[in-house]
């Protein structure tokens, strides 16, 4: 590494480092603004082949009109349809037939239907199958604007699988404006604030700005040769990137600031700040981006491609924090830090300077002192938060997974009060045409199913719809998918399949189930190997491993009361318990690593405990910076109005913060200080006598994190 930090930190060779970021910002500035156009958002592009809803998705182009998607216009009166609401339904029909919305429609509106009560009519306008996302939100939007709202008391609604489907992806319109705009100021003012620095600022921001664009623009490389893309991992980019990078930033600048009390020439500072330093980042960066890389084992295309996009942005914000910023450190020179500027020091060069931080001197003296106490202690406080976890109710449905009103949600409501709540969105059941009339009356006898409607043939398969009593998602609808499938296959064909929203559903929470068995183990081997080959031990990472799982059970049992209790939400999605693993435990243990790196560096020199003590004060600062940070940026996912993107940034915010003020802070000091020598078995360090430890802890030569 030598020479690349060598040629990073020349006087010369700086400027070429900016020139080549400028020359990438610029190429990937040009594709980045394409990514939203490549994001598939369709739920059914989520699912691996075998699932039978593929299997059923990929079988309905056989069938005349089977994919096409409802856009259902639903009219509701409490007391009841007049004769003028009807003729405005009628109206409504005709107009509808005679406009633009045809071009995807390809077919009038259906009959109209009047509930028994006479409250709610609906009439259904089939979208084609083959129109692209665009192409239906403007049919949509438009048979919206023909039918209005609704007055004088009459409501009217368009809901149905196609205005659902563009709701959806209407709320990832401008996303990533929103997420940049947020995270950027965000990061803005908290540095101001990290480094008292009218300029300093700025750097860090530059610096994951190009990596940033950079990201963006492989990323978008990647889709173009199959990388799965949604709004949601767009959306996790974007605050991965800044929140990643910002962390590595404050890391290199806090080194640098020590260094140059220790080397008269800045660039000699840079060069031992990157050397001190970039291990730890390299280290830290290659945990964060395997860890994402084992949802590659994912089932889930969604899960599959999430991995990818946001292992691509870890990459590029490392290089970029590891070349970019120095470049534009050393181009400023001291003058950076302007009003404080750190200035070379003699007593600094030797090592003989007093402790500057005395917040992180005190806890290091609790830590010495109560060492069992302390890491019992935390330990029995982050249990009592996990009990929370028998709160967890992973049932979020599609309705409820709005932060504000949607039109398509509401519709559904009206129309569920009078109708079957399948009846914008059949089941279909797929057998061999010779069992086709069998089928359908298996189908009718299954608890959950409340109409069979006719079926058709194709070659040697037939096709029957089914209309459920249950919304999609919810957990009467998965029971009547259950109860559906197995009735087929027990009593007319086995290989019978059974497709449909609801079926789709299913199938991706039973695909999330699969992939945290998966995947959670996966990441654990992966940062437990990473962390042995970082400290040369074994007794230390697994027991900072299993740090990191009680702060993630502690993190996942809050997160569950606050989302309905706090926030309000109806429940938890059923992918965060997988997504606030792979991010907890890969963000938190950066910290591990930024804190273990720089014990062991002390421990080489002054013994295990007294090496505790001079780590946690020289990390301290720059750890609890960079946890506000991360949770900063994550917090923004907030701002959104999706739930699951809510509950993500909940999550991992919550965590970083626990991770930065409990975990890094008191658990793992203490725990380590306790454990002692045996914490580097069976390593060198292991072997080596603690001279150092019976004159007790020597001061720390100096601190690395922002005061």
């Amino acid at each position: 590494m030598s020479p690349v930090i060598s040629f990073l930190t020349g006087r010369r060779t700086k400027w070429l480092v900016l020139l080549f970021w400028v020359v990438v910002g610029g190429i990937a500035g040009s594709t980045a603004a394409k990514l939203p156009g490549i994001e598939k958002n369709d739920p059914a592009a989520f699912l691996p082949a075998s699932a039978q809803s593929t299997k059923v998705q990929a079988l309905l182009p056989r069938f005349a009109g089977a994919r096409d998607q409802l856009a259902t216009v639903v009219y509701h009166r409490a007391g009841g349809l007049g004769a003028g609401d009807r003729a405005i339904i009628a109206a409504d029909r005709q107009r509808v037939d005679a406009s633009p919305t045809r071009a995807v429609a390809q077919q009038p509106a259906l009959a109209t239907v009047t509930s028994k009560d006479g409250t709610t009519a609906y009439f259904s306008v089939p979208m084609s199958s083959s129109a692209d996302i665009n192409q239906l939100t403007t049919a949509v939007d438009h048979l919206r604007s023909i039918v209005g709202e609704g007055t004088g008391g009459l409501d009217v609604k368009v809901t149905g699988q196609a205005a659902s489907l563009v709701d959806s992806v209407k709320v990832f319109k401008g996303i990533d404006g929103t997420l940049l705009l947020a995270a950027g100021l965000l990061v803005a003012v908290l540095l101001l604030l990290i480094y008292r620095s009218p300029f300093l600022w700025l750097l860090p921001l530059v610096a994951v700005g190009f990596a940033y664009q950079a990201a963006q623009g492989a990323v978008y490389a990647s889709a173009l040769h199959g990388l799965v893309v949604n709004g949601q991992s767009a959306g996790i980019l974007t605050v991965l990137v800044f929140g990643v990078g910002t962390d590595y930033a404050l890391l290199i600048v806090a080194r640098y600031r020590e260094e140059l009390r220790r080397h008269q020439d800045h660039h000699e500072a840079m060069a031992a700040a990157l050397r001190r330093s970039g291990p730890a980042i390299v280290a830290s960066g290659s945990t964060v981006t395997l860890s994402l890389l084992c949802l590659l084992a994912s089932s889930l295309n969604s899960d599959k491609g999430l991995g990818p996009v946001c292992a691509i942005g870890v990459v590029v914000a490392v290089v970029a924090m590891l070349s970019v910023l120095p470049a534009l450190l050393l181009a400023l020179g001291r003058r950076v830090f302007w009003p404080f500027v750190p200035r070379y020091s003699a007593a600094e060069a030797a090592g003989t300077a007093a402790p500057a931080s005395r917040l992180w001197a005190a806890l290091g003296r609790l830590v010495a002192r109560r060492d069992r106490t302390v890491w019992i202690g935390t330990a029995a406080v982050l249990a009592v938060c996990s009990l929370g976890l028998l709160h967890l109710d992973t049932n979020l449905t599609n309705a409820q997974s709005f932060t504000s009103s949607v039109d398509s949600v509401e519709g559904q409501a009206i129309l569920s009060q009078s109708f079957p709540s399948g009846i914008t969105a059949p089941l279909f059941v797929v057998v061999p045409v010779a069992d086709a009339r069998q089928a359908a009356a298996a189908a009718a006898r299954t608890p959950g199913i409340a109409q069979v409607l006719p079926a058709q043939t194709s070659g040697n398969l037939a096709l029957v719809p089914a209309i459920a009593n249950a919304a999609d998602s919810t957990p009467r609808a998965d029971a009547t998918v259950v109860a559906l499938r197995h009735t087929l296959t027990s009593s007319v064909d086995p290989t019978a399949l059974v497709g449909g929203a609801s079926a789709i559903d299913y199938d991706v929470r039973q695909a999330t189930v699969r992939d945290e068995k998966v995947v959670i183990p996966m990441v654990l081997a992966v940062v437990l190997v990473i962390l042995a080959l970082l400290l040369r031990a074994l007794l230390g990472p697994v027991l900072l491993v299993l740090t990191v799982i009680l702060s993630y059970l502690a993190s996942l049992g809050v997160a569950a009361v606050a989302n309905t209790s706090l926030f309000g939400f109806a429940a938890t999605s059923p992918s965060i318990p997988l997504f606030g693993f792979i991010f907890l435990v890969a963000l938190g243990c950066d910290y591990n690593i930024f804190l273990m790196a720089r014990i062991r560096e002390e421990a080489q020199r002054t013994g295990t405990r007294s090496g505790v003590l001079r780590g946690l004060e020289a990390t301290g600062g720059v750890i609890t910076s960079a946890g506000l940070i991360l949770a900063g940026t994550f917090a923004v996912l907030g701002l959104l109005p999706l739930v699951v993107l809510a509950e993500i940034g909940f999550i991992v915010a919550f965590g970083v913060l626990l991770d930065t003020f409990v975990v890094r802070t008191l658990l793992v000091p203490a725990l380590a200080h306790d454990v002692s020598r045996a914490w580097w078995w069976p390593g060198s360090l292991w072997r080596r006598p603690d001279a150092g430890e019976a004159a007790g802890p020597a001061p720390a030569a100096s601190t690395a994190g922002p005061a």
